[in-house]
């Protein structure tokens, strides 16, 4: 009897065929040969099956290299230069190789100075800090290198500030923030670099900020604390996987700097007693990241700068394009995550999403003040969660912190275009605290999903002046009066009495 076969079952015996001729069962009655199409039984369905098989995995190329975020066929597109990846040091050095000690007494800044030295000649390499307490002064880094914390690992600054060198101030501040003149420099300090990683096991870099904070107190400095890093003028920089704590004054300070990743990042200073330990300041940057972090110090937990009045406009260098993402804030002096109030250069385009915000004074914020020139603008907060916050949302236009005289009051900042989206929290004494002013509005203000649990049943708990804007759909609790009122499909409900309403109220 002849079997008879439509065309796709006959593709279909055929590849079952080969399958089993190439993967034989255990059975010992039967041997199966390898069995190989004839040209003439395949040829009608190599037609069809071949141009369908190549097409498809084009396909399967072309939306891979799209979800890996590749953008096109690879095979049609010249290799990336290999700086554009994170490659292996060419040489690795241990700290002890220089000399270093790490028993919490002998002073390793030689070491460090050594090591960083011969990496730089070697054109780059990695430098590893063993398990240990290595006391040391400020030292530098070079380009092309990593600084690597074993677990257990400790890099603790000198507490005496004769050990700290001086430095200009930076060209968008005109002087030091706390004192005319020059400042300390950092712990550890880069400029002019590229493609610099600082990580570890979660080893520590610990600033020992008590003597500096207590001198701070009693005006017995001259000059301006230093942050524990710094790194300006740079570029391709990424620091992960480390614990920063109790720095002298700001913790993590990257200025004017291009394409930053901070990542799992533990930051710690006393939540008292512990005066402008903001954890990372971004300050005139440009393409960065932060995210997976944990943050619990005596100031801002973050705060985005771009200089400060009159020198940051001549400076000009914005902060922009910035994402900072699941991160857990705590500051019960002042803000979870800040914009300004050095904001003079202006900032821009930039997103904080999946934030927690817990046992603060207030959440976010943004500040500034006239004199400050710059702008505020393209912000977007989305999937924030307060707990236990005195003021969750807070806006301030009457920041007023001057360098010194020469800045001009008639410099006003523009605040616009700022986007609340999916705000959660309990716990919360006053959900929103909007101080516009009649010199600096702020404008296109959007709430979107808000839902606020509030500690007192009072009024005057969506605090607004000065403000236009829109709120979306369900906003708990009821906004002010100055915003108009969409529902979820964006018809119009009803318009705003006036944007110019004042209903602050800091009793509470």
């Amino acid at each position: 009897m002849v079997e008879t076969l439509t065309p796709t079952s006959t593709s279909t015996c055929l590849w079952r065929r080969w399958w089993v001729s190439l993967y034989p069962t255990n059975n010992n009655h039967h041997h199966h040969r390898r069995w190989i199409p004839s040209a003439a039984t395949f040829f009608p369905t190599q037609k069809i099956l071949l141009p369908s098989l190549f097409l498809a995995f084009l396909f399967t190329l072309f939306y891979w290299q799209q979800d890996a975020g590749v953008g096109g066929f690879l095979i049609f597109r010249r290799p990336f230069p290999a700086g554009d990846h994170p490659l292996l040091r060419p040489v690795a050095f241990n700290l002890t190789e220089f000399g270093g000690v790490g028993d919490g007494v002998t002073l390793n800044t030689a070491a460090f100075e050594k090591a960083v030295l011969e990496i730089s000649k070697k054109g780059g390499g990695q430098l590893n800090v063993p398990p240990g307490i290595w006391l040391t002064a400020p030292f530098n880094l070079t380009s092309h290198m990593t600084l690597f914390l074993a677990q257990g690992a400790v890099i603790l600054g000198i507490d005496d500030e004769k050990y700290w060198p001086l430095m200009p101030p930076l060209p968008s501040y005109g002087h030091g923030r706390e004192h005319p003149g020059p400042r300390y420099g950092s712990l550890i300090h880069g400029q002019n670099l590229k493609d610099v990683v600082i990580t570890g096991h979660n080893g520590t870099i610990n600033g020992q900020g008590q003597t500096w904070w207590k001198k701070y107190k009693q005006k017995l400095l001259n000059h301006t604390r230093g942050p524990l890093v710094q790194i300006m003028f740079s570029k391709d920089i990424l620091i992960s996987n480390i614990t920063l704590r109790d720095s002298p004054f700001w913790t993590l300070h990257p200025y004017d700097c291009k394409n930053v990743t901070i990542k799992n990042l533990t930051i710690l200073a006393p939540i008292f007693k512990a005066p402008n330990t903001d954890g990372i300041d971004p300050d005139s940057c440009e393409d960065m990241v932060i995210e997976d972090c944990y943050i619990s110090v005596g100031d801002d937990g973050v705060a985005i700068k771009s200089g400060w009045d009159q020198y940051g406009i001549a400076y000009g260098r914005p902060s922009k394009n910035i994402l900072i993402r699941n991160v857990v804030v705590r500051s019960m002096v002042s803000a979870g995550i800040s914009i300004g109030s050095e904001m003079s250069g202006g900032v821009s385009n930039i997103t904080i999403e999946n934030l927690h915000v817990w046992n603060s004074r207030r959440a976010v914020r943004i500040k500034t003040a006239p004199g400050r020139g710059g702008y505020v603008r393209d912000i977007t907060y989305r999937n924030l969660t307060f707990s236990d916050v005195r003021v969750g949302i807070v806006v301030k236009t009457d920041y007023n912190e001057h360098p010194d005289e020469g800045y001009d009051p008639k410099a006003v900042p523009i605040l616009e275009d700022i986007n609340y989206i999916s705000i959660y929290g309990d716990g919360v004494r006053v959900p929103v605290r909007m101080q516009g002013s009649e010199e600096i509005p702020v404008m296109n203000v959007t709430f979107q999903d808000m839902s606020v649990g509030i500690t007192d049943k009072k009024k005057h708990i969506f605090q607004c002046a000065y403000v236009q804007g829109r709120v979306i759909g369900t906003v708990f609790p009821a906004p002010c009066d100055n915003l108009d009122l969409y529902d979820e499909r964006g018809n119009l409900i009803k318009r705003s009495v006036s944007q110019n309403i004042s209903d602050i109220d800091y009793s509470f």
